[in-house]
């Protein structure tokens, strides 16, 4: 029997993730610019991105059964 991520599972961690990156990507760019206009057009752009690439990521590693243990 093998073990296989369903899409709603990969979607909750996506978000979770995002959350964690979004306040690191705001703060980061805050701190480096003083400017939350900025930090904030960063954070914006850059999450709508990296939130697709990691959904993506995510899926296709779920299809690959290298290092997936049997139960």
């Amino acid at each position: 029997m093998s073990f296989k991520e369903n899409n709603a599972r990969s979607v909750l961690k996506a978000v979770t993730y995002r959350i964690i990156i979004i306040i690191l990507d705001f703060s980061v760019v805050y701190l480096l610019t003083g400017r939350t206009d900025v930090a904030f057009g960063f954070m914006i752009i850059s999450n709508i991105y990296t939130t697709i690439a990691y959904y993506v990521h995510e899926r296709v590693w779920n299809n690959i059964t290298w290092g997936k243990l049997k139960k």
